[in-house]
């Protein structure tokens, strides 16, 4: 038995003990020290279909802590027992049952030993979120160098574009962080941001083809802004796509494509493979400034994370929020 969140169709979310089966075949089961609460959990607590794939499910889609046992035909010689390590995406929270609690049965093949530069708690505040936006950077450092120009970061006040401005700055790049929260303008420059703008700027424009703004950007909404940013960017520039705050519909034409050669690049966490998993969290543990996440984090216990669900679906959350579980 463990100690977890629980939604199902029956009942509202709450704590109680489940059964959890052993680990399989390329498996391990985690002693979980760590979790957060990113949007997707959000959306679990919430019992939406289009994340909550089981019923019963324990959401979760962030497990940090230290590996408690392998599968029994399990190959031990990339982890062992005692492995500090993390897991984002991957299924877990969606199809099957993830971090909030006190363990969880994860797939190996996306299970990464944690760098000995970030503790746990840490880990858990870089979550999805940061890995996420550690994905975006290396998709976009590609095509963009600092010198090119000024990027820009959307849904900066979020966990994905908190932590990719922090990484962005860090590697030199003049950051612009696009918000709908001017309270937040100090905190946003405090991360590394040398410009605020209000994100009605990039969404409420008009053209297939604007002036010519940005080397880059980090959109972490889409919609009408994605839009708007590809027609913005100069040429050769490039645009990485992670989120849908704002709309999955992108209506837009070939022209930046054509006439600027810009990139659209799109970013998957979830099934990322583990080289590139592994390569996110090695840069992590290097580019990424402890001060700079641990000003953004909130921590909570587990009894906390059904309202800190609501809150992050209602827009009342900034930077990240972790769950301490043992």
């Amino acid at each position: 038995m463990t100690r977890a969140i629980v939604v199902s169709s029956s009942a509202v979310p709450a704590v109680q003990e489940i059964d959890l089966a052993p680990p399989g075949p390329g498996e391990a089961l985690v002693d979980v020290t760590f979790s957060s609460i990113n949007y997707k959990d959000g959306m679990a607590l919430a019992g939406d279909p289009g994340v909550k794939r089981i019923d019963p499910l324990v959401p979760g889609i962030d497990v940090v802590g230290r590996i408690a046992a392998l599968g029994s035909s399990t190959d031990p010689t990339r982890l062992s027992v005692g492995d500090r390590v993390v897991l984002n995406g991957a299924g877990a929270g969606e199809r099957r049952h993830g971090g909030l609690a006190a363990q969880a049965v994860v797939p190996l093949d996306a299970l990464v030993r944690l760098p000995d530069a970030i503790p746990d708690a840490r880990a858990a505040a870089i979550g999805t979120a940061g890995f996420t936006a550690m994905l975006s950077v290396l998709a976009l450092e590609r095509f963009v160098a600092p010198e090119d120009g000024p990027v820009v970061v959307t849904g900066s006040s979020g966990g994905v574009g908190s932590v990719a401005i922090a990484l962005l700055a860090a590697r030199g790049y003049a950051v612009t962080a696009a918000t709908g929260r001017p309270e937040r303008t100090d905190a946003l420059r405090a991360l590394g941001a040398t410009d605020v703008v209000d994100r009605a700027e990039l969404r409420d424009t008009e053209g297939a083809m604007q002036r010519a703004r940005w080397a880059g950007a980090v959109d972490c909404v889409g919609g009408r802004t994605l839009a708007n940013l590809l027609a913005q960017t100069r040429w050769g520039g490039a645009v990485t796509s992670c989120g849908m705050a704002e709309s999955t519909a992108l209506d837009t034409t070939v022209l930046p494509f054509i006439l600027r050669a810009v990139a659209l690049l799109g970013i998957n966490s979830v099934d990322a493979p583990l080289p590139l998993r592994e390569q996110a969290w090695a840069r992590l543990a290097s580019d990424l400034d402890p001060a700079r996440i641990d000003m953004i984090t909130e921590t909570i216990g587990l009894e906390d994370a059904v309202d800190a669900g609501r809150r992050i679906l209602d827009g009342r959350t900034s930077g990240r929020i972790i769950v301490e579980i043992n």
